[in-house]
């Protein structure tokens, strides 16, 4: 790529947060002007360096104040735009929000962006951020999950998994976005990542990175989210995002899924590689109960020409060392 290659302007929303700040980071990488909306917080000064210091930033990055409980917010905001990446959800995973002010704020808040998209008339096209757990959760019993699958909510509510109001949500913005997006002739497709691991520039210790280094944190709790589990590294969801923006002819649901673990794998890595932690070997994980949930298929995202590139040594690897290059280990 040529440096002065200029790719137009894209919107990313919730800038601050994992994906999208890592997201940011390539789409500058790779030509592209970047607009994304932050959160304001009127009591706080929140610290937001990460995002300004990154290569390219004074020139290419501009940040504005946007809240999806607000979505007329985003108005003055996507104009311009070619491209919008809505990675921003109103609700974290384990707030304590009634479950139907959850699915309002989620399902308003998708839809007034993708109304503010086509309001623009600019807008081509729309990359949505969902989530395994959209697909994740119904009473089938064999087979590997794909784009087709969606879970069930009422199975859900009577589960009672952790974090069900976030799943629920979750589920019912991506369906009233795929509805809305059909029905006004809006171009979009949705990326489903499972469980998000790697490197990270935010300040924190992202909420999907810190359970995965339970062995090493000694969080003994969250091992059984370790049992056996779908896993990708945040720099091929990134740069899914980006395939998924650049080849207007995919259509719908991408799952991007490349591997799935065992917590026996993840001990085993850990041990050799990081002998200076108190890893438990495998024989002291004798008791977790071991996830009955189905594989993650890709296949419709590789069949479409997308490579993955990082196996989850990588994705251990970059995590820790983020974590020991910011002193939170």
């Amino acid at each position: 790529m040529e440096e002065d290659e200029d790719k137009g302007i894209v919107l990313v929303t919730g800038g601050t947060g994992y994906v999208a700040s890592w997201l940011i980071t390539r789409l500058l990488q790779q030509g592209y002007r970047v607009r994304t909306t932050i959160r304001s917080y009127p009591d706080s000064k929140k610290d937001i360096s990460y995002l300004t210091n990154l290569p390219g930033a004074p020139e290419k990055l501009e940040i504005f104040n946007a809240d999806l409980n607000d979505p007329e917010s985003f108005n003055g905001v996507i104009p311009g735009c070619t491209g919008v990446f809505h990675v921003a959800h109103p609700v974290g995973f384990e707030e304590k929000v009634p479950e139907q002010v959850t699915n309002e704020r989620s399902v308003k808040g998708t839809i007034g962006i993708l109304q503010a998209c086509l309001d623009s008339k600019t807008v081509k096209r729309v990359v949505y951020t969902s989530s395994a757990f959209t697909v994740m959760y119904n009473d089938k019993s064999s087979g590997l999950i794909d784009d087709s699958d969606w879970t069930d909510v009422d199975y859900v509510r009577a589960l009672k998994p952790f974090g069900a109001s976030y799943i629920i949500s979750k589920t019912l913005a991506e369906r009233a976005a795929l509805e809305f997006a059909e029905a006004h002739g809006l171009e979009l497709v949705s990326l489903i990542p499972p469980w998000i691991i790697g490197p990270f520039i935010c300040s924190r210790c992202p909420s999907s990175v810190y359970p995965a280094l339970a062995m090493i944190l000694g969080e003994e709790d969250q091992y059984k989210h370790l049992s056996k589990t779908s896993m990708v590294h945040v720099d091929d969801v990134a740069i899914a995002h980006i395939f998924l923006l650049e080849h207007p002819d995919l259509k719908g649901r991408y799952i991007c899924s490349p591997l799935e673990v065992t917590i026996d794998q993840i001990s085993e890595f850990l041990s050799a590689k990081y002998p200076e932690y108190p890893v438990p070997r495998a024989d002291a994980l004798k008791g977790i109960e071991e996830s009955k949930s189905r594989g993650l298929s890709s296949k419709k995202l590789v069949d479409s020409g997308f490579e993955f590139k990082y196996g989850f040594e990588e994705m251990f690897d970059g995590a820790i060392q983020c974590c020991k290059e910011k002193g939170l280990i």
